[in-house]
């Protein structure tokens, strides 16, 4: 049976740190996750003309996290909060090709970022920051990040629900933006004590799951069987 390809895009830093020229990078753990599932990570470079070639080779897509925030002019949100950062042609990548993944119905896992991304490409929208936010919000910006940060409630009759079998999971939490509105035809899949939107699966579609912590540090056996469900489903 042919491993199925799964294209992980990458973060982009300018000049300075690890190189004095930009440079992309990836933890290893994404593609370890990938890759103990049964599947073959691809990275993905930042070059949206080149992404209906690149989905020819892709069975599958994981749309990252990164230090970084959509720009609120997606999805509607007004002045940038001053915590917000953008990635301009990072951001303008992954909705592209997302955009035409999607189209294709190939699987889709949005992690932190990436399921903020995906909910703003199905028309929803973002807090900018949750302390100014939330009424009595949690740390959202937990570290470790191989510790659980706290504990969400995952929502019944979902697909997410179905692959994790339980109704509350322990997850790390690593983010100060997060979903507020969800988009069309999206159902929320899990929410943190606080009320928070944890995870959201967009029903249109075979498999297309965002979730807000990342599963690829592997800390609850429900993220190694979301790798696992997310791998499984790209097998052609």
């Amino acid at each position: 049976m042919k491993k199925p390809v799964i294209g992980i895009t990458l973060d982009w830093e300018a000049g300075g740190g690890y190189s004095a020229m930009p440079h992309y990078a990836l933890r290893q753990n994404y593609a370890d996750a990938v890759s103990r599932a049964g599947g073959i990570p691809l990275m993905l470079p930042h070059h949206p003309e080149l992404v209906d070639d690149t989905l020819t080779l892709l069975d599958g897509l994981i749309i990252t996290g990164g230090n970084f925030d959509i720009d609120p002019s997606y999805y509607g949100g007004g002045a940038k909060h001053p915590t917000v950062t953008t990635k301009d042609h990072r951001t303008t990548f992954e909705l592209a090709i997302t955009r035409k993944a999607l189209a294709k119905n190939l699987p889709i896992l949005g992690i932190c970022g990436g399921e903020q991304l995906l909910n703003v490409l199905l028309g929803g929208t973002l807090i900018q920051h949750i302390p100014d936010s939330v009424e009595n919000a949690l740390e959202h910006e937990h570290k470790p990040h191989t510790a659980a940060g706290h504990t969400i409630a995952i929502t019944t009759n979902t697909l997410f629900h179905r692959i994790v079998g339980e109704e509350t999971m322990a997850v790390n939490s690593t983010h100060h933006q997060a979903v507020a509105t969800v988009g069309n035809n999206v159902t929320i899949a899990a929410i943190a004590p606080d009320g928070v939107i944890e995870a959201i699966e967009y029903t249109n579609h075979p498999f297309c799951i965002g979730v807000q912590w990342h599963p690829e540090y592997e800390i609850s056996a429900g993220d190694s069987k979301l790798f696992t469900a997310f791998i499984k489903s790209a097998i052609v």
